[in-house]
């Protein structure tokens, strides 16, 4: 087998780049290691927290004991199924802030500021306000990618937004607009009732063309020759064969697993290369460093009148529901239910929001384990740019082993501050006379978690991950010596290979990450094509004005 590219993963950007390169007449290979993301599981927006913990489609990856975390380890689930992990996620879209890429051309990322990478986020769009208002002129309307927003039914999500503003804090009508910061709908890749993942956006008219294939099989390595990257090693049936790339090889594998196949290919840390008896092709120290995630604390409120969702947690309930759906695509089973948003920043002095807000109509965890009985709801909230860095590693040569992934998370002080601060700030919104009809006694953490060192408690043995992975394959300047790949996703080092995933992200951007990751896909094909980018937009994104005196 034979194509102009190869790309290994169906994920986020994989999809995005099968349908730009092969729209532009050049053949395409997509390998694949897990199946498909036909069924209700997947498909049913409401059934999001199912997937995500079935070993059909996750990776089953899970952290080494965090120490600053009670040595707890957290469950870092990638999907492992055609649409990557945008099959599994929550389905929330977030193009981030714009001084993120800002950050990014400034660390030696050239090409990808604001203004460079908003022309590739109108590009993937069909963006719906669903009668909410926003910035159309911010916003794409023709892409593949259909954005949408849930239809915010339950009183709680107005509750939510009204009383953030009553707490002092800007509306945003459009967090993907000009101003992110603020209080407002929340959007989702959901279209006509169904999850709509690059898989359905992407892949699928991609693999209409005659020039486009999906190959499944576990990739164990990138064939060199000569500093050349010329194909992948994959594996299926017990058999090993190779597939050539005329072109290029692009790893689009998640910000686990492409370090992980650099490395399996001799690309990386020299040292732990040759420890495990890999041939050392160049030596990348960045591969694998730098990883960073978003954590995130579920802040739980008891509430007076029986309006959440809680009165649908029950399988008769759970039935009627995914019956509607099945027959209608309509229903509370056609949205994620994360219908409400905030961005804002934690203290005077700040430049742009480094807390993000998704509030939920009903007191549960992600795993579908409700805290307690009865109604409640519940803001997951979480700091967006911890300092604390980890890394993944190689713990064998065997390539069906499990990468070491070490978060190292809370390992600087001010991790410990942002969060209290979370929390801090969340019970003033809980607060305010707009839930006063809602809101009876907080469930987590509850009020007598108080002092500093009892919040610190409750954040060490309830933190969780929000599934945010990023930033080990690192992009910066060629002379860059950590530093995995260059501005145009090459890695350094090597020919006619390159990375595109959030593993190239320099630093983690501000919110989900599903979007950028579908403009990584985007923007990669263009370098790979050798045309010229998008030209950059004028547009610059608000600034609160008093941001360098005062919060609110």
């Amino acid at each position: 087998m034979q194509a102009d590219f190869v790309i290994v993963g169906a994920g986020s950007a994989g999809c995005a780049l099968a349908y730009r390169l092969s729209a532009s007449g050049a053949s395409v290979l997509v390998v694949e290691y897990g199946g498909s993301d036909i069924g209700p599981f997947i498909q049913m927006p409401a059934a999001l927290s199912y997937p995500m913990n079935m070993a059909r489609y996750d990776w089953g990856y899970s952290s080494e004991p965090e120490p600053h975390l009670n040595n707890r380890s957290l469950v870092c689930p990638r999907g492992k199924v055609i649409g990557g992990s945008s099959s599994v996620n929550g389905m929330v879209y977030v193009r981030g802030h714009a001084m993120d890429y800002d950050h990014w051309a400034e660390v030696g990322a050239d090409g990808w500021g604001y203004a460079d990478v908003l022309p590739y986020f109108k590009r993937m769009e069909s963006w719906h306000d669903g009668g909410h208002g926003g910035d159309a002129e911010w916003r794409g309307t023709d892409g593949p990618l259909h954005v949408t927003r849930g239809p915010r039914d339950n009183p709680l999500f107005a509750a939510f937004v009204e009383a953030g503003q009553q707490a002092g804090y800007p509306v945003t009508q459009d967090y993907n607009g000009h101003q992110q910061e603020g209080f407002g709908p929340m959007e989702q890749t959901v279209w006509k009732g169904r999850r709509w993942s690059a898989a359905n956006a992407y892949l699928r008219p991609a693999l209409k063309r005659a020039n486009c294939d999906l190959v499944h099989g576990l990739v164990t390595r990138v064939v060199l020759e000569d500093g050349r990257a010329v194909g992948v090693e994959i594996e299926r049936g017990g058999t090993r064969q190779v597939i050539g790339a005329r072109r290029e090889v692009v790893l689009a594998a998640s910000s686990i697993n492409s370090p992980k196949l650099l490395m399996l290919s001799g690309i990386g840390p020299a040292k732990q290369l040759r420890d495990h008896g890999i041939d050392v092709a160049v030596d990348r120290p960045g591969v694998g460093a730098n990883l960073q995630d978003h954590l995130e604390l579920y802040i739980q409120m008891a509430a007076k009148l029986p309006i959440t969702l809680y009165k649908h947690w029950n399988a008769f309930s759970k039935a009627l529901i995914g019956a509607q759906w099945l027959f209608t695509k309509t229903g509370l089973g056609a949205s994620n239910q994360f219908e409400s948003a905030a961005f804002i920043r934690s203290r005077a002095g700040v430049t742009y929001p480094d807390i993000q807000y998704h509030f939920l109509p009903i007191a549960v965890r992600y795993d579908g384990k409700v805290a307690a009985e009865g109604h409640g709801f519940q803001a997951h909230v979480g700091p967006m740019r911890s300092i604390s860095r980890g890394a993944v590693t190689l713990g064998s040569a065997d390539p069906h082993a499990a990468p070491v992934i070490r978060f190292n998370y809370m390992s600087a002080p001010q991790d410990w501050q942002d969060f209290r601060t979370c929390i801090r700030l969340t019970r003033e919104v809980f607060q305010q006379p707009a839930f006063a009809p809602y809101a009876d006694y907080e469930i987590q953490p509850g009020a007598s978690v108080q002092s500093d060192d009892a919040l610190d408690g409750f954040i060490a043995e309830h933190a969780e991950s929000a599934f945010h992975p990023c930033g080990t394959c690192r992009m910066g300047a060629r002379d860059d010596p950590g530093a995995v790949v260059d501005p145009q996703g090459r890695v350094i080092g090597i020919d006619a290979l390159r990375v595109a995933d959030s593993s190239i992200f320099p630093r983690i951007t501000n919110g989900n990450l599903n979007a950028p990751s579908i403009m990584v896909g985007e923007k990669i094909s263009d370098h790979l094509l050798g045309v010229d980018p998008l030209p950059p937009a004028n547009d610059r994104p608000w600034v609160h004005p008093k941001w360098q005196t005062t919060q609110r």
